[in-house]
């Protein structure tokens, strides 16, 4: 069979806000990786791995205006999400129940100490929470809790599913993908430092504007990491798989049908900054303060994308000009079996082609 190519769209070709990197990237990064490090998450092959992904990159692209402290907690942020992500992608729902128990347990009451002998996740939570409530206001971290406990409960969800004969409609996949993709608590440090009441926080309007750019993370994300998914198969739970059954189409008529979502998307954003109300002079400017920051979501995830090896390896600046991929091959599920817990299997993109 000839190779296949997967082709990239540009998807911020349209994005009003630009890359911009935060000036103390290496600095804080050092800090961020160097804790996760001590954490012993992973064996040493994963661990290279995981950092090949360089999340700490993603933070700095993101957050490119936090405080020195913000970034941090952005980093670490980052680092929590995908540790949650690696753990939870091959374990049953049993398994990831318990796992979502005892992180949100440690984000809720990071002062009491982890007990011995749990997984790691709990300490990793704990430590990040207990940083995080430093710096950030009662109402960011209220809006965090709410937020990231949505996110667990829909990872147990899709490992509830996985595997399964379940197939969602499109609109339905997207609201689960709202939670399940990490888009939403990922906003916190856009709103550390803030004091936005929760009538503004949940008002209509700003739920839609948040809730736009947690849906373009699906789609950016699903296209990008759609390659590395179907090669490990795991692209059950990617919204490409989604369209392909849904409309009967193959992956470049799903691609086709996503980026014209994504474009609708942006339109709505960019629209709906023109019709926020006005809630007082007190709070209108951080209310745009933080509209503006996370704004700057879509892009730094679409450079993050392109300059870290997570989907691309080494090769992410040359496909980020030639847009065209080579499709993976499908590896043997059995290669994976026996991968859990105690032996979190992270995947280098340069071993599965």
């Amino acid at each position: 069979m000839s190779q296949q190519y997967i082709h990239l769209p540009d998807l911020m070709a349209n994005w009003p806000w630009s890359r911009r990197i935060h000036p103390l990237y290496e600095e804080v990064s050092a800090e961020s990786r160097a804790w996760i490090r001590s954490l012993k998450l992973f064996t040493p092959e994963s661990q290279a791995a995981f950092e090949k992904c360089n999340v700490e990159l993603l933070g700095a692209l993101a957050y490119p205006d936090a405080s020195r402290e913000g970034l941090r907690v952005g980093m670490d942020l980052m680092n929590v999400v995908f540790a949650i992500d690696e753990y939870t992608d091959v374990e049953s729902a049993p398994a990831v129940q318990e796992m979502v128990d005892i992180v949100m347990d440690a984000i809720r009451d990071p002062r009491k100490a982890r007990p011995e002998g749990e997984i790691i996740l709990g300490e990793i939570a704990r430590q990040y929470a207990e940083r995080a409530l430093r710096v950030a206001s009662p109402g960011a971290m209220a809006h965090f809790e709410e937020s990231f406990g949505d996110y667990l409960n829909s990872v147990v969800s899709q490992a509830d599913e996985r595997g399964s004969a379940v197939v969602r409609s499109i609109e339905d996949f997207i609201n689960i993908r709202r939670e399940n993709n990490g888009g939403r608590p990922a906003l916190l440090p856009y709103e550390l430092h803030l004091n936005i009441p929760d009538e503004v926080y949940f008002h209509p309007q700003i739920i839609e504007l948040r809730d736009c750019i947690a849906d373009m993370v699906t789609t950016m994300n699903d296209i990008t990491s759609y390659n590395r998914e179907q090669a490990t198969n795991t692209d059950d739970y990617n919204l490409l798989t989604i369209v392909m059954h849904q409309h009967d189409t193959d992956l470049s008529g799903a691609i086709a049908w996503v980026t014209n979502l994504h474009n609708e998307i942006v339109d709505k954003f960019v629209e709906g900054l023109k019709h926020v109300p006005s809630f007082g002079p007190t709070i209108d400017p951080q209310v745009q303060e933080y509209l503006q920051n996370i704004a700057n979501w879509p892009r730094g995830q679409d450079s993050w994308t392109f300059e870290s090896g997570r989907y691309f390896g080494d090769r992410g600046m040359e496909y980020m000009a030639t847009r065209r991929v080579a499709l993976l091959e499908r590896r043997d599920p059995g290669l994976d079996a026996g991968y859990c817990r105690d032996q979190v299997r992270v995947h280098l993109i340069e071993a599965l082609a």
